[in-house]
């Protein structure tokens, strides 16, 4: 089953709907510089009332290995997602936690490079100069290949709504997707209509996708 991020909760009513939505994993946003930045206590408060079975993701942005360390046994952290540009070194030091990484694709070199980073999940989000994802912009999708050469789980961002993420679910099977601009009313602002519909679409998706995939594979095997 391809595992379903919603990125960018900033408050316990979205949370809440994104898990009746069917969500998997939940990211909360670290970085003060982004619209949808939560303080690590309202991140507490509101991780402390979701299910255990939800994956709750800390979002980290250049942070000082001390803070993210912090702030993810504060709020009890699932897993630690690096979204800057954070060196291999850096990643090792987090040994207690699953790590992952944010990659934004510019081209297929940049694809070959996220192979290299010790993360125990790759996610591959779009470039865009200056910005450190949660643009709502895709990245190309006709390097979509190399992904398939990447032998760690990957989850696809960038610019996904209910409206494209079907189409992306012909061409690959990722691991997971994640979700946040495209589901929103605005920045921080979660639409319970917009997840319901984005869950949807990659449920009805999943078993055409694995087929999809399976056939590439051997077709190319």
């Amino acid at each position: 089953m391809i595992r379903i991020k919603i990125c960018g909760l900033t408050n316990l009513r979205d949370a809440r709907a994104a898990v009746a939505a069917g969500a998997d994993w939940l990211g909360f946003v670290f970085f003060k510089k982004s619209p949808r930045y939560i303080t690590p206590e309202a991140a507490r408060r509101i991780i402390a009332r979701l299910p255990e079975k939800i994956m709750k993701v800390g979002v980290f942005v250049d942070e000082p290995a001390a803070r993210v360390r912090a702030i993810a046994g504060a709020c009890g952290l699932d897993i630690l997602q690096f979204h800057g540009r954070e060196t291999a070194a850096y990643g090792r030091r987090f040994k207690n936690y699953p790590v992952m990484k944010a990659v934004r694709v510019k081209d297929a070199a940049s694809l070959k490079k996220a192979r290299q980073w010790p993360a125990d999940y790759l996610l591959l989000d779009a470039f865009c100069p200056g910005a450190f994802g949660g643009t709502g912009k895709t990245f190309d999708w006709r390097l979509l290949p190399w992904v398939k050469k990447i032998r760690k789980p990957v989850f696809i961002s960038g610019g996904l709504s209910a409206d494209n993420v079907g189409a992306l679910l012909t061409r690959i099977a990722p691991f997971g997707v994640d979700v946040s601009s495209g589901v929103e009313k605005s920045p921080g602002k979660k639409d319970a209509r917009k997840m319901r519909a984005f869950v949807m679409t990659v449920r009805r998706n999943s078993s055409t996708s694995s087929t999809s995939s399976t056939s590439s594979t051997s077709s190319t095997s």
